[in-house]
């Protein structure tokens, strides 16, 4: 991290800042007490107080106790942000965002500084967190952001100050908090509009922009070409064979294009965990970990992966609720459900109480349903047979990776 002086952070951030005697300012900042090296700052959220022994153990320079801890991460990230000479880049969008991310950071990383969010590190603590990473001679920053409702970009946006934007997609997400489609496109448009004039947007092809004095690219449904268990779009060969992959890729080839650097000819992604991971299963089966999250888009996308993936072998489906749906999500979930018998799913496990309209969507398909996580696990020995193709998805919520971890726990 480029330093702080303590005396900025007492400044920036108010509340109680306890120092180390030979501290005089940071070089990194941490929320969890476990995460800090010697001269981190550990700023408390939440019930993070009784912690702070434990940092200073760690050798923490020193430990806030702010006033109002979005408001202390908002402003010293700001502060390296304002330092740091590196180019920006924001991405969201209803679906696609972290894959989007890990895509441009594999494309960026071999020929510049790069430094992109952890995980889902994408709300008011991540992306400060992220921007606390930077160090002076980081050339491009990579963030991803997220919303629950109208607003939250842009405060992210006046922290972060990205040139160069990015709207993967606009499908129906956060329904329950923005209404409507029309409300996605509104708080997706937080991020064009904070861009600042020359900067970039890369949008989708019917995606509303009123600015002139930006630039605006937008993405149509890219070439791809799958061989040998990779695909190539844009003249770059990509690690990954998922349909829904080429189009995030299109769109990290355009911030690549953007940020004005070489495209390499190919490139290993290591994408975060529980999307579209797959692990082998007894019998010469597959287990597709689509866990992190779920939508009505994304669902019919990883059911369509299901089918292309699983051969001549039986496909299960494993679907928990998709969240923040709103009045809408009972006509989403026998969408899903129908769109589950389109694509021939073999047998079909529903968790959790909206995933009732999967059943009732997927007329043919033998299914089950069950209210929890729990109750999913006792269903997994008479469900799952040696040599099945098997896709696990779900919203954070319903924590379905306990489903994949315990699938993938069965040795052959």
């Amino acid at each position: 991290m480029i330093p702080l002086a303590l005396d900025e952070i007492a400044a920036l951030a108010p509340g109680r800042l306890d120092r180390a005697p030979w501290a005089s300012e940071v070089n990194g900042v941490q929320v969890d007490s476990r995460r800090i090296a010697e001269g981190d700052l550990f700023v408390v959220v939440g019930r993070g107080a009784d912690f702070r022994k434990h940092a200073f153990a760690r050798g923490a320079a020193a430990t806030l106790v702010p006033d109002d801890a979005f408001a202390a991460l908002g402003a010293i990230g700001r502060a390296v942000r304002d330092r740091a000479s590196a180019r920006v880049v924001g991405i969201t969008g209803s679906m696609g965002k972290t894959s989007t991310k890990d895509l441009l950071a594999a494309l960026c990383a071999p020929s510049a500084r790069t430094i992109a969010n952890e995980g889902n590190f994408n709300n008011e603590i991540g992306v400060p967190l992220t921007l606390c990473r930077l160090e002076p001679d980081t050339e491009v920053c990579i963030l991803e952001l997220a919303m629950r409702g109208l607003g939250q970009i842009a405060e992210l946006c006046e922290i972060a100050r990205p040139e160069i934007g990015v709207v993967t997609n606009v499908g129906p997400v956060h329904l329950e908090l923005v209404e409507s489609l029309d409300g996605v496109v509104r708080a997706k448009s937080e991020l064009v509009a904070a861009l600042p004039p020359r900067g970039v947007a890369i949008v989708p092809e019917d995606f509303p922009v009123d600015r002139e004095d930006i630039r605006v690219v937008r993405l149509g449904a890219p070439a791809a070409e799958v061989r040998d268990g990779r695909t190539s779009v844009g003249g770059v060969s990509f690690n990954f064979v998922a349909e829904h992959q080429a189009q995030n890729a299109a769109a990290a080839l355009a911030a690549l294009e953007a940020l004005a650097l070489p495209r390499p000819e190919r490139v290993d992604v290591d994408f975060s965990r529980w999307r579209g991971e797959e692990r082998e299963l007894p019998g010469g089966g597959l287990l597709i970990n689509d866990a992190y999250n779920a939508n009505p888009v994304s669902m019919r996308a990883a059911l369509g992966y299901l089918a292309a993936r699983a051969g001549d072998r039986r496909r299960v489906a494993i679907l928990g609720d998709m969240a923040e749906l709103g009045r809408t999500a009972p006509a989403y979930h026998t969408e899903v459900g129908r769109a589950a018998a389109e694509l021939e799913v073999d047998e079909l496990l529903a968790v959790g109480e909206l995933a009732h309209g999967y059943v009732d969507g997927a007329a043919g398909v033998p299914s089950r349903w069950t209210p929890n996580v729990h109750e999913a696990l006792r269903q997994l020995d008479e469900l799952v047979r040696p040599g099945d193709a098997v896709l696990v998805k779900g919203s954070r919520a319903m924590g379905l990776e306990a489903v994949a971890e315990a699938l993938a726990a069965v040795k052959a």
